[in-house]
C-alpha cells in the first residue's frame, strides 16, 4: 500500500497568490496528497513567491533554511513571480528541489511524480512571452470570503514593476466562466467574493476556440450581480484610468458590490508619475475620488503609494503628502521603493537614500492612521451590515462593514459567516 504524502504551503505577496496557492493545494489533494500546516513536518513544501519587494526574496530564502533545519529530507518546490524572474538564483539555494515558472505551476502534480531528493534542483520554466493561457483559481481558506482570480498579467510598462516579466501579457477568464465559478462558490457557502487580478480593470482579453475574446470588466460585474447566493463582492484593486464612470455608478446602485474601492496612486507628483510611466495624472485621480464620493459619501477608498522612487525630491514627496492629505480617502498602503533587476527605474537618478525612503514611509503610515480614524469616526452612530468571519481568535471574532470598517467583538457561533446589522460606536 502506497504511503500517503503530506504537503504544506506558504504564500508570499498578494491576494492573487493566495487564490493560486489555494488552487494548487486542491490540485495536489485531488492527486492524493494530504495538506498540513507549514509549521508541521511535511513530505513536500510549496512556497508561492512574490517579487514586488526585496523583502519577499529574502523571506523565501529564510523559509527554505527553516525547512532544511526541520526536515532536510523533504521536497521543496518554489513557484510564483520570484521563480519566474530568477529561476537559477532560486535553484542555487541549498535545499530547493524544483522551481516552477509561470507556465508550469499548475502542472505541479505531474512534476512531483518525476522528482527525486538529492538531485540538483530542476528548473521548469519558459520565456514569459510564451505564457498566454489563463488558469482560474480561488481561495477557500474559510467559507466567509474568497479571492477569485479573474485576470492575470499586465500590458503596462511601469518603470518600477517586474510583474509583466513575471506574469506575462494581460489575459482573462471569460465572463461565463467567472459566473460559473461564482455559482460554485455560492453552493459552497461563500458569502463574499473579492475579485482579483494583476490589472483587474483590463479584464476581457483572451482567446476562445482560437478566436480573440473581447469582454469588459463592466460586463463582468453586471453578470455577477445576478448570481444567487453571493451576497457581497469587492473589487480588489483597479487602476484609476480604468475605473470608469459607469463602473462607479453601477457599484453605487448595486445591492451586492460593496462601497469600497482600492485605487493605486503611487505618487501625488505629476513629474514622478511621468517617470514611473503611469497612465494618468493626479488630476484624473482626484476626479475619480470626487466622483465616488459624490455617488457614495460613505464609500471606503484605499490608496497604494510608493515612497523613495528615484528622483523623488523632498518637494515631490511634500506634493504627494499634501495631495493625499487633501483627498477624501480612507487608508493608505505605503510601499518603500526597492530596486528590481531589469526595470527602467534603475536608470533614473538621483537615487533616494534608503534611510530617507524609510522616513517617508513612516510619515505616510502616520497619515494613513489619521485618515482611517477620521473615516471610522464619520460613521459612529450608524447601523451598517457586517459579515463576520468564522475564526475564533482567543474568544474574539472579526468582520467588516460593507464599507470596510473592521469590527472586533466577542465570538458568537451564530454570527459566523453571517451578516449582522451593527451599530458603530
Amino acid at each position: 500500500m502506497e504511503q500517503v504524502k503530506t504537503v504544506a504551503f506558504h504564500t508570499l505577496g498578494c491576494k492573487l497568490n493566495f487564490s493560486e496557492t489555494s488552487s494548487l493545494s486542491r490540485l495536489l489533494e485531488q492527486d492524493g496528497f494530504v495538506k498540513t500546516d507549514f509549521d508541521n513536518t511535511a513530505d513536500v513544501y510549496v512556497i508561492n513567491t512574490c517579487s514586488v519587494t526585496d523583502n519577499a526574496d529574502k523571506e523565501c530564502r529564510q523559509l527554505v533554511r527553516r525547512i532544511q533545519r526541520r526536515a532536510p529530507e523533504s521536497m521543496v518546490v518554489i513557484t510564483g513571480c520570484y521563480a519566474q524572474l530568477k529561476p537559477e538564483e532560486i535553484a542555487s539555494i541549498e535545499g530547493v528541489d524544483l522551481v516552477l515558472g509561470a507556465a508550469e505551476k499548475f502542472n505541479i502534480a505531474e512534476h512531483l511524480k518525476n522528482l527525486t531528493k538529492g538531485d540538483s534542483a530542476k528548473i521548469c520554466s519558459c520565456d514569459i512571452e510564451d505564457v498566454n493561457s489563463f488558469h482560474s483559481s480561488y481561495s477557500l481558506h474559510d467559507r466567509t470570503r474568497t479571492f477569485l482570480k479573474v485576470q492575470d498579467g499586465c500590458d503596462y510598462g511601469c518603470t518600477f514593476c517586474t510583474i509583466p516579466m513575471a506574469r506575462g501579457k494581460s489575459r482573462s477568464d471569460s465572463v461565463a466562466n467567472v459566473v460559473k465559478n461564482a455559482e460554485s462558490l455560492a453552493a459552497n457557502g461563500v458569502k463574499e467574493i473579492v475579485l482579483t487580478g494583476v490589472n483587474l480593470g483590463d479584464f476581457g482579453k483572451g482567446f476562445e476556440g482560437g478566436k480573440k475574446r473581447e469582454e469588459t470588466f463592466y460586463e463582468l460585474i453586471q453578470e455577477l450581480e445576478k448570481v444567487e447566493g453571493i451576497e457581497r463582492y469587492r473589487i480588489s484593486s483597479i487602476e484609476p484610468n480604468l475605473l470608469t464612470a459607469e463602473i462607479i455608478e453601477f457599484v453605487a446602485n448595486s445591492s451586492k458590490f460593496m462601497p469600497h474601492f482600492h485605487i493605486p496612486l503611487q505618487s501625488g507628483s505629476n513629474e514622478i508619475l511621468g517617470l514611473m510611466r503611469r497612465r494618468y495624472r493626479r488630476e484624473l485621480y482626484a476626479e475619480k475620488v470626487g466622483m465616488i464620493k459624490q455617488f457614495m459619501p460613505h464609500c471606503a477608498i484605499g490608496v497604494d503609494v510608493i515612497v523613495g522612487f528615484p528622483a523623488e525630491s523632498d518637494a515631490h514627496f511634500q506634493e504627494t503628502y499634501d495631495f493625499l492629505h487633501s483627498l477624501d480617502v480612507s487608508y493608505l498602503h505605503v510601499f518603500t521603493y526597492s530596486e528590481r533587476a531589469n526595470t527602467l527605474a534603475l536608470d533614473i537618478k538621483p537615487v533616494v537614500p534608503v534611510h530617507v525612503r524609510h522616513e517617508r514611509n513612516k510619515i505616510l503610515r502616520n497619515l494613513s492612521v489619521k485618515k482611517l480614524n477620521y473615516f471610522t469616526e464619520q460613521h459612529i452612530g450608524q447601523t451598517r451590515k457586517v459579515l463576520f468571519e468564522s475564526h475564533n481568535k482567543d474568544g474574539m471574532m472579526e468582520g467588516y462593514t460593507d464599507n470596510y470598517i473592521k469590527i472586533t467583538t466577542p465570538f458568537r457561533e451564530e454570527w459566523s459567516n453571517n451578516i449582522v446589522a451593527w451599530e458603530l460606536r
